[in-house]
């Protein structure tokens, strides 16, 4: 007969008597903590969390540590475990840090690939190519990203742009898809300086500002379409500002309303904007579009002509005049 001496209470009454686990079962229970433990770290480690934000953007601002990265990503449900993502990216990344940006997921990734992408600074956000043409305004500009980047904020950067007129350097660009109004102008801007800071001496000695010169370079811009025929006519407006003459120039109508030389009425002509050419003299109040480098050189650099009238064919041949009445006569020939 077998009896079971736990139960057994000690001689003379007192406390029962616990039997202390065996050895084995000692290591038994903390081989299976350290199972559970492995197997706990290795699915935080490889398997992408539940609550992983498919098709989000996560921003990593500039300067953060790698312990608020982490926070980061765990607030976002990038990542299970925002101390297993910092110390697997100090123990087994080389570089042992995160670089700053905004990054893009477009599928579930484990904690392992989210280290090796923003150790790597690997966005994985495309950047768009997008052309700037010479001649566009700040309106173009806005259309034609708007065009290639749905979700862009076109009219934050119309209210952010306009006192920039002239200053958003036409260029190829390649822009991530999120990209910001700011980000824009920004770039933009920057390039304007790269680009001329050749000719920024030749500005200083021509007495005239930065502001004149891209007003001016902006007209000459949408006027012309030849590096020879956009001195010429550079020469012309420079030439009827210092005698006092309205540049009387087309181009700067599209900027009230949008219309072309061609499409201009006598009641066009009569409307009160100092972008009216015909009735203000001088500059109109700022450039109304982006010139290119060639026209702004052209400012710079007139050729001084006995000419003070021309006008444009539609496929961009000029005809230039030194006499109202000698401009009637290629009117009557080449306009009508």
């Amino acid at each position: 007969m077998n009896i079971q001496t736990e139960n057994i209470p000690p001689v003379g009454g007192g406390k029962k008597r616990f039997i202390i686990p065996s050895l084995r079962m000692f290591f038994a229970v903390g081989f299976l903590l350290v199972i559970f433990a492995v197997i706990y770290i290795l699915s935080s480690l490889y398997m992408p969390p539940a609550r992983f934000p498919v098709g989000a953007y996560v921003d990593i601002p500039a300067g953060s540590t790698l312990p608020g990265a982490a926070s980061i990503l765990e607030a976002r449900g990038v990542v299970g475990s925002g101390f297993l993502f910092r110390e697997y990216v100090r123990y087994f990344e080389k570089d042992k840090y995160v670089v700053a940006g905004k990054y893009y997921f477009d599928t579930r990734l484990c904690l392992v690939s989210v280290a090796g992408r923003l150790t790597a600074g690997d966005y994985n956000i495309p950047r768009l190519k997008i052309l700037i043409p010479e001649g566009y305004d700040v309106m173009d500009i806005a259309a034609a990203i708007k065009t290639q980047i749905s979700g862009f904020d076109s009219n934050k950067f119309l209210s952010l742009a306009f006192k920039e007129e002239g200053y958003l350097f036409p260029d190829t660009y390649f822009f991530f898809g999120n990209v910001t109004p700011e980000e824009v102008i920004a770039s933009m801007k920057e390039d304007f300086v790269t680009k001329t800071k050749d000719i920024a001496g030749k500005v200083a000695a021509s007495k005239k500002s930065w502001h004149e010169i891209l007003t001016m370079a902006s007209i000459i811009e949408r006027e012309t379409k030849t590096s020879e025929s956009r001195r010429v006519v550079s020469g012309i407006l420079w030439k009827r500002i210092q005698i006092g003459m309205p540049l009387q120039v087309d181009a700067t109508f599209s900027y009230v309303n949008g219309k072309t030389t061609y499409e201009l009425t006598q009641a066009d002509l009569d409307i009160d904007s100092k972008y009216n050419t015909y009735e203000y003299k001088g500059l109109p109040p700022g450039p109304i579009c982006s010139p290119g480098l060639d026209s702004i050189v052209a400012a710079l650099e007139p050729v001084k002509t006995d000419y003070l009238y021309y006008l444009s064919e539609r496929d961009g041949t000029m005809h230039y005049a030194k006499t109202f009445d000698e401009h009637k006569v290629n009117k009557y020939k080449y306009m009508r």
